[in-house]
């Protein structure tokens, strides 16, 4: 089994920045991947970035790009994310996420609160 621990959520104001962090550990060569997405009020989960222990950066979407930075540690387990110009709608609870490497999303954490005022 794999367990990843976030920190690093709060509340910002809009246009300022947090990094939010995870380790894994338990097995953590189990995973090829890990990454975040995040679940805004009343909406559905979104997938926001990852990054693989070969060192490519994925992205949701477009608006993600430029304003939100992933990079990891394939020796360490870890992985980051770097918000940058947060805005309201950036709102969300973010998850951390292990991937398999088959490519399922299988090990979760419990998640960290983002909240950007305006």
């Amino acid at each position: 089994q794999v367990q990843l621990e976030e920190s690093g959520g709060g509340l910002v104001q809009a246009g300022g920045s947090l990094r939010l962090s995870c380790a894994a550990s338990g097995r953590p060569s189990s995973t090829g991947a890990m990454g975040w997405f995040r679940r805004a009020p009343g909406k559905e989960r979104e997938f926001v970035a990852a990054f693989d222990w070969g060192g490519q950066s994925t992205y949701g979407r477009d608006s993600m790009k430029g304003r939100f930075t992933v990079s990891g540690d394939g020796a360490t387990t870890s992985v980051y994310l770097q918000m940058d110009n947060l805005k309201p709608e950036d709102t969300a609870v973010y998850y951390c996420a292990g991937r398999t490497p088959g490519g399922t999303w299988r090990y979760w954490g419990q998640g960290t609160q983002v909240t950007v005022s305006s």
